[in-house]
């Protein structure tokens, strides 16, 4: 059964691999695991036939045989669970990845995105110079634990796992915010996540997408 994802036809990040279809693809990479991707113009993605896979309208989503799943989070686990690659093997190291899977989603990750819709959005408004510092001091509390967490590691929990995948999805979101360069451990941490061969071709795959060329490799 070929397994097919959604991603967006025209991505809002304009190919830097900042759409959450990135994390499905690299998950699929560092599986082994081919796949189709079904490119969703922002009409089509609100339609009935795409609705009927995500209730909320938005991609990535997963179709595999009579499964259907929504949310990266919850694919990547899925793709996780059933193809070696992403989660260690015993019971304990397993539940570890997944901790860290949730709180790359949970707890990294919505102070960044905050912060982001705020730059992007409130730019113009009478409140943005003073609601700025506060959404970044946010941001920088939870990277100053996330890095003393990781210390001198390579990886959140000694080898690389589905955790170390969304948490590295999640950092990327602060490039050019000078924020992640406060913390060189967390800059090399992104950096080894980014240069592993799956990622790269994870995200020639969707820079792909928005230059018009095929990816190579």
């Amino acid at each position: 059964m070929t397994i097919t994802i959604t991603a967006f036809e025209r991505s809002p990040d304009r190919g830097r691999g900042l759409a959450r279809d990135m994390r499905v693809r690299w998950a699929l990479e560092e599986t082994g695991q081919p796949y189709d991707v079904r490119l969703l113009s922002f009409d089509a993605m609100k339609e009935p036939a795409h609705r009927a896979l995500h209730p909320f309208g938005q991609i990535p989503t997963y179709e595999e045989g009579d499964l259907a799943l929504f949310e990266s989070g919850a694919i990547v686990l899925h793709i996780a669970e059933h193809h070696a690659g992403l989660l260690p093997d015993d019971t304990n190291g397993r539940a570890r990845a997944i901790a860290w899977m949730f709180a790359a989603l949970n707890t990294v990750e919505p102070p960044i995105v905050d912060r982001a819709m705020a730059v992007l959005l409130e730019a113009g408004k009478s409140w943005h110079e003073e609601r700025l510092p506060l959404l970044e001091d946010r941001v920088r509390g939870r990277l100053a634990e996330l890095s003393s967490q990781l210390g001198d590691a390579d990886w959140l929990d000694d080898a690389f796992s589905a955790g170390d995948l969304l948490m590295v999805t999640v950092l990327r979101r602060l490039n050019g915010s000078g924020l992640l360069e406060e913390h060189p451990n967390l800059s090399a941490y992104v950096a080894r996540g980014e240069a592993r061969p799956a990622y790269k071709r994870a995200f020639a795959d969707q820079l792909a997408i928005f230059t018009g060329r095929p990816s190579i490799g």
